[in-house]
């Protein structure tokens, strides 16, 4: 049953004349919606701005005792390394490398006679990050130094190095770097090499400037430009193992730099030496039996900083300088020993 006829019209009445006259709580007017309307919560009062909130910030429990793992950590995500894999994440081939080994070999043993010391300096486990000197065109030194370890090391691990991008501009010899252990050279990878993979990481601070010095400027070395290596190792927390090489100056030296040729045909520099330009691309194979030196020094350990020292760049050109001399200082140490180039 229905209510009265007289009460029906009445309710109608009110419901006519209050059309047209909202409130300000009213829905149409951005008033809450009440749950009869369709709302399923109560809206949440906004909260006061902070303009230097993170916003990427991830929330923490009120409950400190509580503890939530840091979901933007890789270290957890990251799969193991697994000596199956032909191919890791990084382009590294096993398989590749194994079928350069033997040329790379027959340079370590029977061209340059590496002789190395303190290989037992390099960490057999962890992250680490190898300083060293660098030098010649089509510079030797670094595959001379990653088959010091894998040779010589008690525990041989892969080593990694972080190059520039040029050589992403070569067909082929970017490709068989890249499969021999080149990575990019940039804050992200060096962070998951060294701190979340826990890996051995080569680095040549000397950089472009290094590779094109001239002859009579060999084993002088060049500014470790802003100390980018220093910041590496503080924010992964790992040591840093310093490097000298002797050898690779004299086993593809440069005698002078041609800026026209080189604006012409491209290339980072175009060099003078005994093989280039005349024998072409010939002269990547001919090195002078240069005899090799190789001088892995006591890791400098950065325990006692953080990584929010990366940004104090009073501390990391202090420290920067400190590996530069403590190199210069052993380069020049093998050199006074040094009774032969040819023969050590």
């Amino acid at each position: 049953m229905g209510p009265p006829p007289d009460e029906a019209q009445a309710a109608r009445r009110r419901t006519l004349a209050g059309r047209g006259h909202l409130s300000a709580d009213s829905p149409l007017l951005g008033g809450p919606l009440t749950t009869s309307a369709g709302a399923e919560e109560p809206r949440a009062r906004p909260a006061a701005f902070d303009p230097h909130a993170d916003a990427l910030e991830v929330p923490r429990p009120a409950d400190e005792a509580e503890q939530i793992p840091e979901p933007r950590l890789l270290r957890d995500l990251i799969p193991r390394p697994d000596p199956s894999r032909e191919v890791d994440d990084w382009g590294r081939s096993e398989r590749v490398f194994q079928l350069v080994e033997p040329a790379l070999n027959f340079y370590y043993r029977y061209w340059f006679r590496v002789e190395q010391e303190g290989i037992e300096n390099v960490p057999s486990d962890g992250g680490a990050l190898l300083v060293s000197n660098h030098s010649g065109a089509l510079p030797p030194d670094a595959p001379m130094i990653m088959q010091a370890i894998r040779n010589e090391h008690p525990s041989p691990r892969p080593l990694y190095m972080l190059g520039e991008h040029w050589f992403k501009g070569y067909p082929g010899v970017g490709m068989l770097a890249n499969k021999i252990g080149l990575v990019p050279a940039n804050g992200a990878n060096a962070q998951r090499l060294l701190r979340d993979e826990g890996r051995l990481v080569l680095v040549f601070p000397e950089g472009q400037k290094g590779t094109r010095k001239l002859y009579w400027q060999r084993y002088r070395l060049r500014r470790f430009g802003r100390g980018g290596f220093v910041k590496t190792a503080l924010r992964a927390g790992v040591p840093i193992v310093p490097v000298a090489v002797i050898g690779a100056e004299e086993a593809m030296p440069i005698f002078a730099h041609v800026p026209l040729l080189q604006r012409l045909t491209g290339l980072i520099y175009f060099p003078i030496n005994h093989a280039f330009p005349h024998f072409g691309l010939a002269a990547g194979m001919m090195y002078l039996p240069a005899k090799f030196k190789i001088r892995f020094l006591e890791p400098i350990s950065l325990d006692r900083y953080g990584p929010g020292d990366a940004d104090d760049l009073e501390l990391v050109q202090r420290l920067a300088e400190q590996v530069r001399e403590r190199i210069q200082s052993e380069v020049d140490q093998l050199i006074s020993e040094r009774k032969s180039v040819w023969f050590g």
